[in-house]
């Protein structure tokens, strides 16, 4: 297993030279889960016995990223890998951060404060594993279970319960009766925690292939009650997790949701609810396209003016969001039409205003505005070529 990954292969020089200087060194976390499942593997992490300072004597260029948690990042050969200390943690006041790390010597004490089983393995470099919470055996059988306390885990970090419902949803699997239990006890907690944080969690949860699951039970546990425009919306989100269709993308993640939300609450309200989620001003400007492009596409066909102003990614979206609600879908019509298009930004309009201003003999103004969007439409619609003395004489007769 390890031999063949190329991800694994590469790093066994890190763990090799960790070893050679006497410590301990395992791959972590999510690479050995996703091995495991025979999943693509991102990247890799690794724990080891060694404290940030020893790391840094045993490599030459590193990178303190979290040294105050133990991380300390290695770069080696145009590759970085995160090196993080066994350690243990003390009580959490705020749910979100330890109040102190304690370094030790014990991968077994280190992958105990770790959230889910599955996440709580090791392996080593000569790709045996290495499980003392039965990880393995929730692998194969599907659950997301904490590992120990359930309610001690969440107590360590609140966001934990959002995470696990995205796993749920991530890997389509089930989630133990005891650690759901604890969620739906605890789910207040995640009122300490950023918005940020659980955006993350949220949108993977969107873009799970169980993601029926993870809504139903983010539901459930009663999570949404403390998540933006989400506490009063426990009908939209259930009509929402019917929904049985593959989304591969953030931009039709949200449309969706905004959609079913406008059911029973404005679709102008679409922007100060992405803003709350905390989305970057691209998404929220993307979303709203695909939002009224969605509007446009449910009364008919696109026209070239709507396709021109969302641009063909966006109208390729709301295509297969229109194939998720259970209409008809055409990718291949969009293409056509998009491809059809005289023009696709207004510096492709063949006339500018200071040509405007000396033909027509007026000082600039707001009708120069005007009449370059009314020669953009008329252009779109077929009204007129896309030439120049064609437009001046358009805008002269």
């Amino acid at each position: 297993m390890i031999l063949f990954d190329p991800q694994f292969k590469q790093a066994l020089p890190i763990i090799d030279k960790i070893e050679e200087a006497g410590f301990e060194a395992y791959f972590v976390g999510g690479s050995v889960r996703d091995t495991l499942l025979k999943e693509t593997i991102n990247d890799v992490d690794i724990a080891t016995s060694a404290k940030p300072d020893e790391i840094k004597q045993i490599f030459q260029k590193t990178i303190d990223v979290g040294i105050e948690h133990g991380t300390v990042m290695v770069l080696w050969k145009d590759a970085t890998y995160e090196i993080t200390t066994f350690r243990t943690e003390s009580t959490y006041q705020d749910f979100r951060r330890p109040d102190n790390v304690e370094f030790v010597r014990s991968l077994k004490e280190d992958l105990k404060r770790r959230d889910f089983t599955i996440n709580a393995l090791a392996m080593n470099r000569d790709g045996q594993i290495i499980d003392y919470f039965e990880g393995q055996k929730d692998l194969e059988k599907k659950l997301i279970k904490a590992v120990g306390n359930p309610e001690e885990r969440f107590f360590e970090d609140a966001l934990r319960m959002m995470r696990g419902v995205r796993f749920v949803s991530q890997l389509n699997f089930e989630m133990d009766r005891e650690t759901e239990l604890a969620i739906q006890k605890n789910h207040p907690l995640l009122e300490k925690i950023a918005i940020e944080r659980i955006q993350v969690e949220f949108t993977k949860l969107l873009l799970g292939s169980g993601r029926k699951k993870g809504l139903e039970l983010f539901i459930r546990t009663n999570l949404f009650y403390y998540c933006p425009g989400l506490k009063d919306q426990k009908e939209a989100l259930e009509e929402f997790a019917k929904l049985e269709c593959t989304i591969d993308n953030r931009i039709v993640a949200w449309t969706v949701l905004i959609y079913y939300l406008s059911k029973h609450k404005p679709a102008s309200e679409a922007e100060p609810f992405l803003r709350a989620w905390k989305c970057s001003k691209k998404e929220i400007t993307q979303v709203k396209s695909a939002l009224f492009a969605l509007e446009q596409r449910l009364n008919g066909t696109f026209n070239s003016q709507v396709l021109y102003q969302v641009g063909l990614p966006i109208a390729l979206d709301v295509e297969k969001i229109m194939a998720c609600l259970g209409y008809s879908a055409s990718f291949e019509r969009v293409h056509s039409m998009y491809h059809g298009l005289p023009i696709y930004n207004k510096k492709e309009i063949k006339i500018n205003g200071n040509d405007l201003q000396e033909v027509l003999n007026r000082k600039p103004g707001k009708w120069l505005g005007n009449l370059m969007l009314e020669i953009e439409a008329a252009i779109l619609s077929g009204e007129l070529v896309n030439e120049k003395q064609a437009i001046i004489e358009w805008v002269t007769h």
